[in-house]
């Protein structure tokens, strides 16, 4: 039988969802602890550059205190699935492509730096708010900059993907600022740009620049500046509608604040010596974290 040129493209339309990549499938049709327990793996996502919460440390291994907590809901993921065996595979994200490769099922959780707003909450879903960080800039020791506006007509640098970047290209514009914002790839490269002198200031999360200030080459020739813009909270980040794998990340959380390890976990992090380089960050529990180890909030930025 030969078809019209309508006809086939009728076909090819029908057809199509047979073409859909078969993890996509899987992700989108199963949740995530049947999807973990049928393949026997689950998939942690690893940031390269977000100190202390997710990083390679100086034998290219990620660590953190996000990563820490990973493992801890990987051991209850294990006793869920009744898969002691799980095996547990590493994929590295950025701020651009985590959300989009936890949708396709590419990776399982995010344990890093996100945050929790509600525009992100309609493509993911959020477990309860590990951190509260506000944006602030890193710049070279003894510049003049402490403020957005001293920013006034000068180059600055953010990582693509993530809300700072947003902020600030919206507080640019509503302010009339005139600055020359670039986006870099990673935290680590807005880090680069700023000590090469291509960018005066980094805008980014305070609890991050400090972390890329601790691992730079000379950590006294740079500086954390200005008043948090905007605190937002940082969650794990899971798929979307996945009711039950989001109750069990949320009650192990809940265990490790209940029990104490929680604080451990925070003062082995933020308040010691870490790798590489066995600098502290000396980085007190904010007020908003104290307050939601008691509430268990994953309330999102506005």
């Amino acid at each position: 039988m030969r078809l019209n040129a309508l006809q086939s493209i009728s076909m090819l339309t029908l057809a199509a969802p047979l073409l859909v990549n078969p993890m996509l499938a899987q992700a989108q049709t199963a949740g995530t602890l049947d999807k973990v327990k049928a393949s026997g793996t689950i998939t942690l996502a690893y940031r390269e550059s977000s100190i202390p919460f997710s990083y390679l440390d100086d034998k290219a291994q990620p660590v953190g205190f996000g990563h820490e907590i990973c493992l801890k809901i990987v051991d209850e993921v294990k006793k869920a699935t009744g898969r002691a065996d799980l095996k547990v595979a590493l994929q590295s994200v950025t701020s651009a492509n985590r959300i989009p490769l936890l949708q396709n099922g590419t990776i399982d959780i995010e344990c890093g730096s996100t945050t929790n707003n509600s525009a992100r909450g309609k493509q993911v879903q959020f477990a309860t708010n590990y951190f509260y960080t506000g944006t602030r800039f890193l710049v070279k020791t003894g510049t003049t900059i402490k403020t957005i506006d001293d920013l006034k007509s000068k180059t600055i640098v953010s990582t693509t993907g993530t809300t700072n970047f947003q902020i600030l290209r919206n507080l640019n514009e509503e302010k009339k600022l005139g600055m020359d914002l670039i986006a870099a790839k990673d935290h680590s490269e807005s880090a680069l740009l700023v000590e090469s002198g291509r960018a005066v200031a980094f805008g980014m999360d305070d609890i991050l620049l400090y972390g890329l200030r601790a691992s730079s080459q000379n950590p006294a020739s740079l500086a954390v500046v200005g008043e948090p813009i905007q605190v937002e909270p940082y969650a794990i980040m899971l798929r979307l509608d996945d009711p039950v794998f989001k109750k069990l990340v949320d009650a192990t959380l809940a265990s490790l604040i209940s029990s104490g390890e929680f604080t451990k976990l925070y003062t082995k992090w933020f308040m010691s010596p870490i790798p590489p380089k066995g600098i502290n960050l000396n980085a007190p529990m904010s007020k908003e974290l104290v307050d939601n180890m008691k509430a268990l909030s994953d309330k999102p930025a506005t």
